[in-house]
């Protein structure tokens, strides 16, 4: 990338945070575990349009992930962190076996790396774009809450006319619709070429949000004096993990690829994954010893040696419990000085914002950002802090 994505923290130009917010965010993030989560969800599923002329808004979306984390992990239902679940499906790719031309990369997950690991997974291909078929799939395919309160959101990026193949669109928001589910557009091109070609219906038949973007922008950040030292201490960070379960390995591994691809769009976008990791949100019980401790603090009794990497499969459970003392009081240090650090980090664009003319056009990101505040809010989700 050429240039960087313009963002704050929170990643919502609906915001304008003050710096005691921004510390309070960061405090109740830092003290987030299991007993401050409601079971209210946030379920978020991206329809990616593959074909050959979407490479654009494949860039947008790898850059403005963490964001789209972010905001999403700032959400509030009475003061509670939500649980956060997000999908991914791609269409309109010949390279999909399916007749409809629709694959499902990612089942409904809270792991964020999959989720990174998947998108930066995607590649182009020429295709037919059924809009219909794949809404239709996701709405049927996917594992649903049946809670009303819970916001459940799918979005759909594309380019070709949204009332294309055989599954009809209006057939397939109706389906939604009966589940709760809204679906909102964004289209990758002209505004008004976008109602003509039924972007906006496709969104408006289940009160969902029409987006019009120019995939083709280049993104673009503000950099900080902070960026570099943010970035150091999210790696530093890496060493406090702990694998179990015989995918443990592989996913720490994961987890130091997903920082690549992080840095591959920018040292400030690696902020914002920085920011994501020390969330409630990022959390890895299923393979770090750490967060499974959070989880469970008798997991040293209970874990079979098998589970363990060589290196700990003699140790007693009295000597299990040290390391993750001492793992678990390193990561929170480095947690505690990303935090200050990314504090610092939004005061500085906030200024930069104020000294200068932003072009703050609507990009993928920007899009999905704006719409979850505003649907989040009408389900009764907490209203942010002004």
């Amino acid at each position: 990338m050429k240039s960087f994505l313009l963002c704050t923290l929170l990643g919502s130009s609906l915001l304008t945070p003050t710096i005691d917010h921004l510390k309070l965010i960061d405090h109740q993030e830092l003290t987030a575990d299991s007993k401050v989560k409601t079971s209210r969800k946030i379920q978020l599923v991206i329809l990616f349009d593959t074909s050959n002329s979407m490479d654009g808004l494949l860039d947008q979306a790898k850059s403005r992930l963490w964001e789209i984390v972010n905001e999403s992990g700032s959400l509030r239902y009475n003061g509670q962190i939500p649980i956060l679940e997000i999908a991914m499906y791609d269409y309109g790719n010949t390279g999909i076996r399916d007749a409809n031309f629709v694959r499902k990369q990612l089942d409904f997950t809270s792991d964020l790396d999959l989720v990174s690991q998947k998108l930066f997974g995607l590649r182009t291909n020429g295709g037919d774009e059924y809009c219909g078929a794949v809404i239709k799939d996701a709405v049927l395919d996917l594992n649903w809450s049946k809670d009303s309160k819970d916001l459940k959101m799918i979005y759909i990026a594309g380019n070709e006319p949204f009332n294309q193949g055989p599954v009809a669109f209006k057939e397939a928001c109706s389906i939604a619709k009966n589940k709760d589910v809204i679906v909102n557009t964004i289209y990758c091109g002209d505004r008004m070429r976008g109602v003509r070609e039924f972007w906006k219906e496709g969104a408006t038949c289940s009160t969902g949000d029409y987006f019009n973007i120019n995939s083709d922008r280049e993104v673009v950040f503000i950099p900080t004096p902070y960026d570099d030292e943010i970035n150091q201490f999210s790696q530093k960070m890496n060493s406090t993990y702990v694998s179990y379960n015989h995918f443990g390995s592989d996913r720490m591994d994961n987890q130091i690829e997903q920082d690549q691809n992080a840095l591959k769009m920018g040292v400030s976008n690696g902020s914002l994954r920085a920011k994501a990791k020390i969330s409630a949100n990022y959390s890895n019980s299923s393979w770090d010893l750490i967060d499974a401790y959070l989880a469970d603090s008798m997991v040293v009794y209970k874990m079979k040696k098998d589970d363990l990497p060589i290196e700990l499969r003699g140790k007693t459970a009295e000597e299990l419990q040290e390391i993750v003392d001492q793992k678990l009081t390193e990561r929170n240090e480095i947690k505690l000085k990303i935090s200050d650090l990314s504090v610092k980090r939004e005061a500085f664009i906030m200024r930069k914002k104020e000294e200068t003319n932003v072009d703050e056009t609507d990009d993928f990101g920007s899009a999905i950002n704006q719409s979850i505040l505003n649907k989040a809010i009408d389900l009764g989700f907490d209203k942010p802090m002004q």
